[in-house]
């Protein structure tokens, strides 16, 4: 199409291309260091004969226990190194039984499918709440701050934004660091947020939002639940904040148990398959 015969429509379709184009090149610039460095980790203790022996190794872990791969690369970078005496690399862990979660059965299905319990804290809160828009995010452990995971109602530009947040400028950063719920009754006047992210968050709509910490039993954060409101607010009641510490503090407990279970499952079958196939080449699945 010449550029006389194009349309207002036409320039907006293709000011959205380009814009979903820059998301997309953000979030893989996101994560592409992250698991090059794993990678590279894993190609010289094992003595892979390429990188791609490296990506293979995680994928077949990250499918076997439903842990997805930049989860497996953050941990792998961050876990002590395994004892080169030790066929196992977490020979004397302790094995905990699952934490019940009062407010859903998704943990009960077996698959020890994070997505899906991350799923049901973000509805349980906005239901609580009594809205349809909000975000789970978790602690990043190779980057500090943290890192945006579950979502509904947001528009993609929100969720470029805050796809990953420090220690500063926003209410769940501050709800982090205070290991407590926090409120922002109108987002437009209160003072938390860095001018950015004010403008990121009312250009999604957002007008008020509750960030709830999830907290494991010894006071660490290891995520945040957000609910979003289209107006003001005058802040929660009693019976809804108690609620929410108890969705904050039992998603908050299944997640550490899932580090601790599940996702060294995973390393230890990347560790085993490794120690098994050293200096060998591996194919992706």
């Amino acid at each position: 199409m010449s550029t006389a015969g194009r349309t207002a429509a036409d320039d907006d379709a293709e000011l959205e291309r380009l814009r979903a184009e820059v998301r997309d090149l953000r979030a893989r610039a996101r994560v592409y260091p992250l698991i090059s460095q794993a990678q590279g980790m894993l190609q010289e203790r094992y003595a892979l004969p390429d990188g791609e022996s490296a990506f293979a190794l995680m994928q077949r872990a990250s499918q076997r226990y439903n842990v997805k791969l930049r989860t497996l690369a953050g941990f792998l970078l961050t876990a002590p190194p395994p004892d080169s005496r030790e066929r196992l690399w977490f020979p004397r862990r302790v094995r905990r039984p699952e934490p019940d979660l009062t407010f859903t059965s998704a943990h009960r299905s077996g698959s020890g499918s994070r997505g899906a319990v991350l799923k049901a804290v973000l509805n349980s809160t906005l239901a609580v709440v009594d809205t349809d828009m909000g975000n789970v995010q978790l602690t990043d452990p190779a980057r500090g701050g943290l890192r945006l995971e579950e979502h509904t109602g947001h528009p993609p530009d929100f969720v470029d934004f805050f796809a990953h947040v420090g220690d500063d400028g926003t209410a769940c950063a501050r709800a982090a660091r205070d290991l407590a719920q926090f409120t922002v009754r109108d987002v437009e006047s209160d003072p938390v947020f860095s001018e950015p992210a004010r403008r990121a968050i009312l250009a999604a709509g957002s007008r008020a939002c509750h960030s709830v910490p999830l907290t494991t039993a010894s006071g660490l954060c290891v995520g945040m639940v957000s609910a979003h409101l289209d107006r003001p607010v005058q802040g929660l009641t009693t019976a809804q904040t108690k609620a929410l510490d108890t969705v904050g503090g039992e998603a908050g407990r299944w997640l550490a148990w899932h580090d601790r279970t599940v996702v060294l499952d995973a390393l230890e079958h990347l560790h085993a398959l490794g120690r098994a196939g050293r200096g060998s080449r591996f194919r992706r699945s």
